[in-house]
């Protein structure tokens, strides 16, 4: 008879812990930068159509690294999960903490669970619904979901992916209140070029967010020209 081999729950759990940063740590990074009107999410993706980055709901927006496959599902799940909820009640109940405590619980399973732990780190924001108004704060929420289920509140800003520390501190150095869209993305972009050592181009840049002030739609993508023009003003 084979011998079934004991190990302790601590150890267990930080080998999974260490399983899933690793993968994780293999991404890029990708960081959110609050500004005066909404968030910018910005990281290096040299894939025109593989986003790290896209729309929820009306004023949701979904932010991920790690494993493309494991957080393309989550994202699809969240997708369907607001429609169904803005189609049985109302657009306007769709918000983005229940759908950030439905991501918590589905990674907190994967890693509680016997099969592998999701490789995945994800944000979730939203902003308000005053559209073009003007002179309101835009009622940002920005949750981080962790590979454990762990769920933060972020406040300014928020680098995941990669080597975190670096870029949380050039992220820190550069951030200021009230900034606009396009200084924001200035300093997203800023403090990857920094950590990395070299200068980013539009090119391999993927540069969404979710701007408060925007009539209809409030997710946007910058992309070729009108991406250079932000990073070159």
């Amino acid at each position: 008879m084979s011998a079934n081999f004991y190990v302790a729950p601590e150890q267990l759990m930080k080998d999974r812990a260490e399983y899933a940063r690793k993968g994780i740590a293999r991404g890029r990074a990708l960081v959110a930068v609050e500004y005066a009107d909404g968030v910018v999410f910005a990281g290096e993706n040299p894939s025109g159509s593989l986003h790290k980055t896209s729309e929820i709901y009306d004023r949701i927006a979904f932010a991920a690294v790690g494993r493309y496959n494991e957080f393309e599902s989550l994202r699809v799940a969240g997708i369907r999960l607001a429609d169904v909820k803005g189609y049985q009640y109302a657009r306007e109940d769709v918000t983005a903490k229940p759908l950030a405590n439905a991501y918590s619980q589905a990674l907190g399973a994967s890693f509680m669970g016997d099969s592998k732990p999701f490789e995945v780190e994800l944000l979730i924001a939203q902003v308000d619904d005053r559209g073009a108004e003007a002179g309101r704060d835009p009622g940002l929420e920005l949750f981080h979901i962790l590979y454990d289920g762990s769920i933060v509140d972020e406040k300014r800003f928020v680098a995941i992916g990669g080597e975190t520390e670096p870029l949380t501190a050039a992220l820190g150095r550069r951030w200021q209140a009230g900034m606009s869209r396009d200084e924001a993305v200035r300093v997203a972009v800023g403090a990857l070029g920094e950590t990395s050592g070299r200068e980013i181009g539009p090119q391999v840049l993927e540069v969404s967010g979710l701007d408060a002030g925007r009539s209809r739609r409030r997710f946007f993508r910058l992309r070729g020209e009108q991406l250079r023009a932000v990073l070159d003003g």
